[in-house]
């Protein structure tokens, strides 16, 4: 599973800790930045994780800001993109199984990183179910059209 993850300066504490998970979990990523604690435009953060998702270059992305609300708004712009903001476990599994999130977006400021964590490994371990829920994700795409 490759990822991509990137955060605005409100997540970039955030988005160090779940780099290092990553690397822990052996999964192949590629970070966006930033790679300062400068204020940043989230829209610019968002664009390039969700442009290598929606074009299968990476399986899934991580968004993170300080609250998630804007790089989630930001991320759902893209056709093909299916972004969860998520803060808890129960919304994790949920969203994979049932809604096939290609994205998370978390927010630093909401969650500390133990349960960032949790909400990280639980979003990567699931799959789509499918059945009754792909038709509702067929929808969803048609509303991009």
């Amino acid at each position: 599973m490759k990822i991509a993850i990137s955060s605005d300066h409100g997540g970039n504490n955030l988005r160090k800790e779940i780099i290092q998970q990553l690397e822990e979990l052996g999964l192949s990523y590629k970070d966006f930045g930033p790679q300062t604690n400068d204020s940043v435009d989230y829209p610019d953060y968002a664009a390039p994780v969700t442009e290598g998702v929606a074009s299968g270059e990476y399986d899934r992305g991580i968004l993170i800001c300080g609250t998630g609300i804007g790089m989630s708004i930001a991320a759902n712009k893209m056709k093909g993109i299916r972004c969860a903001l998520v803060h808890d476990v129960f919304s994790a599994k949920a969203t994979r199984c049932h809604n096939d999130s290609n994205v998370l977006a978390m927010g630093e400021r909401v969650i500390g990183p133990g349960l960032a964590r949790e909400i990280v490994a639980t979003w990567l371990a699931q799959e789509f179910e499918g059945g009754r829920h792909e038709r509702r994700i067929e929808k969803i795409s048609a509303l991009e059209k």
